[in-house]
């Protein structure tokens, strides 16, 4: 099955401490994960950030809720252990145990309006009331939206790309290369347009400072999907050169035969289509600029640690 959502998993977790014994979370992610039958693949499952499994970080916050609640006591670092109010609830044995039905207890009521403050009152309720009924953890909210926002910048980023001139397309994916590290700079490893268009040739770029070999490139503004004939003349041109390496980058997408073509030809040939162009610019600064940065950090439990 898939990975539960971690309030599906605060109630389990409860019952599982119900021993009285305490347990540290690498016990908790095993014991849970046979509850939930969830296989090998659901628990390597990483969230899109690939900082940690999902499996890990939706039990992790499940057992964090609870020892907000007061139903569970943190001895030391990474180790749980039921309180004697957790006990009172395993007793009642709730069917759900979630965020809705953790404000009834008023330490946890009173960290969840502590978190979600703000100094409009109104905008403090309404954050409240989010935390209250979010049913992914906070690592995953805040991972969402960064993949909304992604997408978002990466279709307005190949727009812009799709509207400027081949020429100006041609200098984008150059500079793309050098950010990248190849060359060292425009003036000693790259050379676009004119200058080096033979038979289909966009551009060459130096593998490395000294030149010791080049990549021939080929950049296509297009709209259409590009095929096999495209690709069959980039490598005619390539053989024309004498040239093991090419670079086919179009701001659309390949066929199935380009791409099947492009693997079985003797030259080292690679394609990058519109959405990767738009990552690789994105990861690579390209035509972007940073507009936020959150930093995210974490207590150094060993630093009260005494020595």
């Amino acid at each position: 099955m898939a990975v539960p959502e971690f309030n599906e998993i605060k109630a389990p977790a409860l019952e599982f401490f119900a021993d009285g014994k305490p347990h540290p979370t690498s016990e908790i992610f095993s014991v849970l994960a046979e509850r939930f039958k969830l296989t090998e693949a659901d628990q390597n499952e990483l969230l899109p950030s690939g900082a940690q499994p999902r499996w890990h970080n939706r039990a992790n916050w499940a057992c964090y809720d609870l020892y907000r609640a007061g139903l569970l006591e943190r001895p030391k670092k990474g180790v749980y252990v039921i309180s004697e109010l957790g006990r009172k609830v395993v007793a009642e044995k709730p069917a759900k145990i979630d965020r809705e039905y953790l404000m009834r207890f008023p330490q946890f009521a009173k960290w969840i309006t502590k978190t979600g403050e703000n100094s409009a009152s109104n905008l403090q309720k309404a954050a409240s009331e989010d935390l209250i009924n979010q049913k992914a953890t906070p690592h995953e909210v805040i991972e969402n939206a960064h993949e909304k926002l992604y997408a978002q910048l990466r279709s307005e980023l190949l727009d812009l790309v799709h509207k400027v001139k081949p020429f100006r397309f041609e200098r984008v994916v150059l500079d793309l290369l050098l950010a990248m590290g190849y060359g060292g700079s425009r003036s000693e490893a790259a050379v676009a347009g004119k200058g080096v268009n033979d038979g289909g040739i966009d551009g060459l770029i130096n593998e490395d400072r000294l030149g010791l070999d080049r990549i021939y490139v080929q950049a296509k503004r297009w709209q259409e999907t590009v095929g096999r004939p495209q690709i069959q003349n980039f490598v005619g041109a390539l053989a024309g050169q004498h040239a093991t390496k090419g670079i086919f980058i179009t701001t659309s997408d390949f066929s199935e035969n380009a791409t099947a073509f492009a693997k079985s030809v003797p030259q080292r040939l690679i394609l990058i289509d519109g959405q990767r162009l738009a990552e690789l610019m994105i990861e690579y600064n390209i035509g972007v600029s940073r507009a936020f940065s959150y930093e995210i950090k974490r207590v150094d439990s060993d630093y009260f640690e005494e020595e």
